[in-house]
């Protein structure tokens, strides 16, 4: 019960909810729009869904400057790679959330001269651009994560066991696979930060790519991706220690 008050009382938290809820009822309704006698329960599934996508807008109505204090520290991070991905993703997110903030003003009627398709654009652009940055710090993890693995005596003795007295080409080719698939695994499996952070950045990305019509899916597709990375998000912030730092 603490674990549970402690994470619905971060505004994080509760954006998480919010937001597997939202992904979760775009799903629900994509399942059942072809049943026959579910009219109803879409309409408050599509109302519930509404309902959360704009309760988030609100939350997140200070995040364009959290976003900018995030740039402003990874700005002095001393590995060059970090600095310029975390750098580029905290500023796109910050653009990101400004477009989501003169959105929801459009949707509450604050601003009403404005072309919402447009600014609908944008922030999936900024979206996308912060993901992908994102997703290249997570490999560029997996590199170093990959590097000290290869470093450990235990791994570098599975390895030679199983490269031993194999002097075919192609034997070798297969075996090299194994031994980065191996390399691979164990460098995953002692840092489960790196693991969840990408498969939350993967299932994400797939959303600005619908959007921007540059990998068109469905609203399943959508629903589906957005749920699995909120879990995923939730996950994170209930332990902390599969939070990725920086």
């Amino acid at each position: 019960m603490e674990y549970f008050i402690t994470f619905t009382n971060q505004s994080q938290g509760r954006d998480r909810i919010f937001r597997a809820a939202q992904y979760g009822s775009a799903l629900l309704v994509y399942l059942l729009k072809n049943k026959s006698g579910r009219q109803k329960l879409i309409k408050k599934l599509q109302s519930l869904e509404s309902n959360m996508s704009t309760g988030r807008k609100l939350f997140r109505l200070g995040n364009t400057v959290s976003s900018i204090n995030a740039a402003k520290c990874t700005m002095h991070l001393e590995d060059p790679v970090l600095r310029l991905c975390l750098t580029v993703a905290n500023l796109n997110r910050s653009l990101y959330f400004l477009c989501d903030n003169i959105l929801w003003a459009r949707s509450i009627g604050l601003v009403t001269d404005m072309d919402k398709e447009k600014w609908s654009v944008w922030a999936s652009r900024c979206y996308f651009v912060s993901l992908l940055m994102n997703l290249t710090r997570d490999l560029y993890g997996i590199y170093r994560a990959m590097e000290r693995e290869a470093q450990d005596k235990q791994y570098r003795q599975k390895v030679s066991q199983h490269c031993s007295d194999s002097r075919d080409v192609a034997c070798m080719a297969v075996l090299n696979f194994q031994a980065f698939l191996l390399l691979l695994y164990h460098s995953l499996r002692h840092n489960p930060s790196v693991l969840l952070d990408t498969a939350k950045n993967v299932c994400d990305l797939f959303i600005p790519m619908d959007r921007l019509c540059i990998f068109k899916t469905n609203p399943g597709v959508v629903g589906l991706c957005g749920l699995m990375s909120s879990i995923l998000g939730i996950l994170a912030l209930v332990k902390p220690s599969f939070k990725l730092k920086p």
